[in-house]
């Protein structure tokens, strides 16, 4: 099932555009993150599940174009034990 679901909301915030902001933004988001139309067609497509990712300061940039709050991106949590708690052979 998770194979379906994209790892980021990122056309669901796209969606939410109208026309004219949505051309406005194929055209900008490339740009402003530095990379090519098609690496920014590519970080749309990557599924929940998959080992692909998008670089870090490139999440944090788009949670600031979309004006949302940092964390609000991923479409999953990433889960794990602390140090500590592999530590203590938790």
């Amino acid at each position: 099932m998770s194979e379906n679901i994209e790892k980021y909301k990122i056309n669901a915030f796209l969606d939410n555009l109208t026309i004219k902001e949505y051309k406005f933004a194929m055209k900008t988001i490339p740009k402003v993150l530095d990379v090519s139309m098609n690496t920014f067609h590519n970080y749309r497509r990557i599924k929940l599940g998959d080992p692909q990712d998008i670089p870090y300061e490139k999440v944090k940039q788009l949670e600031i174009l979309f004006g949302i709050e940092s964390g609000t991106l991923e479409n999953g949590k990433t889960s794990g034990k602390s140090l500590a708690q592999l530590f203590r052979g938790e």
